[in-house]
């Protein structure tokens, strides 16, 4: 009796750890979203000041509150639309691609149990951008309806891209093999790099549309762009958070998943769906942005942990916080009001942290 009792008193005491545990984890969930959030709007307000032209906070607040019905001292309609109708719209542009590249990174890596998958390794932006490339040669631009057709190539070509990886990924008894993915993500980029290239050279007229959406950049986009990418990233990131108790599952392994209730391969195609719909968005209006998604996952899981829900909030914020900045160094790098592509700027900083990640997993003898 006495053992009983205390093993009773034992395990009382391991759920009240547990549950304040889990109510430190709350708080600390919270705190990072207010942080992340205030820093974001923080972000937004001092990038938009930057540029040839020096702007400060005080006349972008001025700006925004107008915009939004607000009595404010009247400014100059000059720098009017270079406030609104240029940089906050670039501003929130490109907040938007990050947010959606790092959520889309985040469903890869756990979906596909391999952390080195992101929209770029896997071939997805690459085929996201053939779908948009081909568009423009077909000459099937301008909008409909006010939509634009162009996510919705570039939605086709990231699906075909994404079931074309897995394809190759598969073993003779359908059981997909996690360490050939990047590989089959390597080859289908290289393939698809190889058809664009091959459009660019019979049709130059559209040369430099195509390698705007190659190179990756924000230059000329505005508020209609921002328009076309919010249905993608919306829809794209509610089924993903719908399915976050899932995808938390699925890092068991597919055969505990079923024992636990999950349907699988329904789960699996939302989720593909949801990734592919947040990388087509996101390619449509800015181009091929590689490594947002594979690096910004990383760095969240580290403070996060690896609890899907809590890492697709954190993980779409501190998106939207790099990318905001990454844009930054692209338009003030160069002297004489030139501008680097903002996915050379990504590229420059994933790189070796791409490199990193496949030293480590090497080390440890993953591969």
């Amino acid at each position: 009796m006495k053992n009983s009792s205390l093993s009773t008193s034992d395990r009382g005491l391991d759920l009240a750890a547990a549950r304040s545990q889990r109510q430190v984890g709350r708080r600390r969930f919270v705190a990072a979203v207010l942080a992340l959030s205030l820093g974001l709007l923080v972000s937004m307000a001092l990038a938009t000041g930057i540029g040839r032209m020096d702007v400060g906070w005080k006349m972008v607040a001025t700006v925004i509150l107008n915009k939004l019905g607000f009595n404010t001292p009247a400014l100059d309609r000059t720098t009017e639309v270079v406030i609104w109708g240029i940089r906050l719209s670039r501003v929130v542009l490109s907040g938007l691609v990050g947010a959606s590249l790092a959520a889309a990174g985040v469903v890869f890596q756990g979906l596909l149990l391999n952390p080195l998958a992101d929209p770029f390794t896997l071939g997805v932006s690459t085929g996201a951008a053939l779908g948009v490339a081909l568009l423009v040669v077909l000459g099937v631009g301008g909008s409909f309806l006010g939509l634009s057709p162009l996510p919705l190539g570039a939605l086709v070509g990231a699906l075909g891209a994404m079931m074309t990886v897995l394809v190759l990924s598969r073993e003779s008894g359908g059981r997909l093999r996690k360490e050939s993915l990047i590989l089959a993500g390597i080859v289908v980029s290289t393939f698809l790099s190889a058809l664009i290239s091959l459009i660019k050279s019979l049709d130059e007229e559209s040369l430099s549309a195509i390698v705007f959406w190659i190179m990756g950049s924000f230059s000329g986009r505005g508020w209609i762009h921002v328009g076309f990418l919010v249905p993608y990233a919306v829809l794209g990131l509610a089924l993903a958070a719908s399915l976050h108790r899932e995808l938390d599952i699925l890092a068991l392994g597919e055969e505990q998943s079923h024992h636990l209730g999950v349907a699988v391969s329904k789960v699996r195609l939302k989720l593909l769906l949801g990734a592919s719909l947040l990388t087509a968005g996101a390619v449509a209006v800015s181009g091929v942005i590689g490594f947002v998604g594979l690096v910004v996952p990383h760095l969240v899981r580290v403070l996060a942990g690896p609890s899907h829900g809590r890492l697709l909030v954190l993980s779409a914020l501190t998106g939207a916080l790099i990318l905001i900045w990454g844009d930054v160094v692209a338009r003030v790098l160069l002297a004489g009001g030139q501008e680097l592509p903002v996915g050379v700027v990504t590229a420059l900083l994933g790189g070796p942290f791409f490199f990193y990640l496949l030293k480590s997993r090497r080390t440890r003898g993953m591969w």
